[in-house]
């Protein structure tokens, strides 16, 4: 994606633009690595901005940005990162997709992570209170959200005799995903057919899957790829309820999401970032942790998939769009 498209993209926050580290010798550069897209991520790093605002960074101004996307193709990563390292970044900020190729990069470049993993049982950190060493971040720890998912599916579908549920293979968190949300399935008697996508080819491939095994309906892990409105326009052209895990895709269309604010997430990213140019040491800020979960509903879609929402779970939704 050219500069000017993603400054337009971002709207509002285009001030907010960063300059090439080049360019903006005087001011610390932080790299930010991510597995997903720039057009995908509009609004994370707006929130990102926001983030580094709450500290007293303006983008442009007294601080820059480098941006890394890997669109999908995670395999770009730890060139991406030794660029960033060798330009010698005041921060790396990494998602789950690089944060531990990030780790082995960075020698004493500090590190703020997002991550979907337990960041202690991948070795990112030492512990959740005291990090310790050079990196520190926000978990979503949303694996074990998938036995939440398919929970909610089966209250809105009861009788739905095959659910997919799409992955991304790449993802180090999609193990963990996949055995969480088989388990949960075969407590409550449901079937759940795997379908596996990490690139644009492979998500029209995957609804091909879906179409033959006669999946009923679709549960989609968080993914930096996956959150992808390719999914939810593909989702609707076959009639399939779908449920996602962030409420971006729910309002651009997708019939459910729960979990916790991505975009919260991603503004305490920014201020942890801004903390760390100003001195904090990582070693000693908490990795944070989301405290609150969300459902959303999109009324439209069910109305447009013909769906009748169950009123137990409308009293149990955060948020109905109608």
């Amino acid at each position: 994606m050219r500069r000017r498209e993603f400054m337009t993209l971002l709207g509002g926050a285009v001030v907010a633009w960063p300059f090439a580290a080049s360019g903006q010798s005087n001011i610390p550069v932080i790299g930010f690595i991510n597995g997903s897209s720039a057009t995908a991520y509009v609004p994370y790093v707006q929130a990102f901005i926001r983030g580094l605002a709450d500290t007293g960074h303006t983008v442009g101004e007294n601080v820059a940005i480098e941006y890394r996307w890997a669109e999908g193709n995670y395999d770009r990563i730890p060139d991406m990162v030794d660029d960033l390292v060798r330009r010698r970044v005041a921060v790396l900020a990494p998602n789950t997709q690089a944060a531990h190729a990030t780790m082995r990069a960075a020698g004493n470049i500090p590190v703020v992570f997002f991550t979907g993993e337990d960041p202690v049982a991948s070795g990112l950190v030492l512990s959740l209170n005291r990090p310790g060493g050079n990196a520190t971040g926000v978990t979503s720890l949303f694996g074990g959200l998938a036995a939440k998912q398919i929970g909610l599916m089966r209250e809105l579908l009861p009788t739905a005799t095959l659910v997919g549920y799409l992955v991304n293979p790449g993802n180090p968190i999609t193990e963990r995903n996949v055995r969480d949300a088989l388990d949960a399935a075969e407590k409550l008697g449901q079937k759940v057919e795997i379908i596996s996508a990490r690139n644009e080819a492979e998500i029209d491939a995957a609804f091909d899957a879906l179409r033959g095994v006669r999946a009923r309906a679709l549960l989609v892990q968080l993914d930096a790829f996956l959150i992808n409105k390719r999914i939810v326009e593909l989702a609707a052209r076959d009639a399939l309820p779908a449920m996602y895990q962030t409420r971006e895709l729910v309002a651009a269309g997708g019939l459910m999401s729960y979990g916790s604010s991505l975009s919260e997430m991603w503004r305490q990213m920014g201020v942890y970032a801004g903390k760390v140019l100003k001195g904090a040491n990582p070693a000693e800020l908490p990795v944070l942790q989301p405290t609150k979960f969300e459902l959303l509903i999109n009324l439209k879609t069910a109305n447009a998939l013909g769906l009748k929402v169950p009123d137990k779970l409308l009293s149990l939704a955060d948020e109905v769009i109608e």
